[in-house]
């Protein structure tokens, strides 16, 4: 009886152990990550979205797959990424580590960061899709401005035309001018003597009024009076302007010692007086 109740009991745990395996098995993940509440679960949950991304993005390195297809793997697989956040989110409440901070970056197969606008990732063959691509092409930066500092630096002899000579091309060019330049002037001076020669005059050219002459001007009566009398006391002065006589320079220079003493010797009521004086006299 006791051997028959020992096999009876060993039957039953292995009953229970297929039934809580046959569980795991059928266990789901589930739709929201805050109706876990078991650490160890959470971290499950994590690991397994983490598989089934690297599924989906060894998939979408087919280039062959079609557009439509690769598009919707791209789609899933930016669904899972979200997923993976909430679970991480959710690990952190619970007392777990923060793996958006410790976790590592999403990378391609090329070792960047993989390109996104606005949080939509693109993956393998997804980043070459018609209007894709043109997302993440880099615009070319402008040119820079150069400052004055660079622009001297440019500033040598050959900017001031110092070595102009030195490739070979302008002394030729200069020496075929010259010798034209020269055998016009010898001609011309032939010419010349030669109708001399002959006694033909040339029509001498009107000669063309410099626009730097300066005409003078017809004096004045009075200047030319005083010119005249300049000449016959034997020297020249030309007066512009009214010129005082002897007499009143004498008495200006005595009115200007009188009000210098009276400045420094009267004092400010005697200065009003007479001030005062000189307005009853109309002076």
């Amino acid at each position: 009886m006791a051997r028959n109740a020992e096999k009876a009991m060993t039957a039953l745990a292995r009953f229970r152990q297929a039934q809580l395996e046959e569980g795991k098995v059928k266990e789901r993940r589930p739709f929201l990550a805050s109706e876990c509440s078991e650490l160890p679960k959470a971290e499950k949950w994590r690991r397994q979205i983490i598989s089934e991304i690297s599924k989906k993005v060894a998939q979408i390195q087919n280039a062959g797959l079609g557009e439509f297809k690769i598009r919707d793997l791209n789609d899933e697989i930016n669904k899972l990424l979200r997923e993976k956040g909430h679970w991480e989110v959710r690990i952190k409440e619970l007392g777990g580590p923060d793996y958006a901070r410790v976790g590592p970056r999403m990378l391609d197969h090329e070792g960047k960061e993989v390109p996104g606008n606005r949080g939509y990732k693109y993956f393998g063959a997804a980043r070459d899709l018609p209007g894709v691509r043109e997302l993440f092409e880099k615009e070319p930066a402008p040119a820079l401005r150069k400052t004055r500092g660079d622009l001297m630096k440019e500033v040598d002899a050959e900017y001031y035309g110092y070595r102009d000579e030195d490739d070979g091309v302008l002394l030729p060019l200069e020496a075929q001018y010259e010798k034209q330049a020269l055998s016009d002037a010898v001609q011309k001076w032939r010419t010349e003597k030669e109708s001399r020669l002959s006694g033909d005059k040339q029509p001498e050219e009107e000669e063309e009024e410099s626009i730097y002459t300066i005409h003078k001007e017809e004096p004045d009566e009075e200047e030319s009076q005083e010119e005249q009398e300049g000449e016959e006391g034997g020297v020249t002065f030309m007066a512009h302007v009214p010129v005082p006589s002897q007499k009143e320079v004498e008495e200006a220079l005595v009115r200007r010692k009188k009000m210098e003493l009276l400045q420094r010797y009267a004092s400010e009521t005697l200065q009003a007086q007479s001030q005062a004086a000189k307005t009853l006299l109309g002076l």
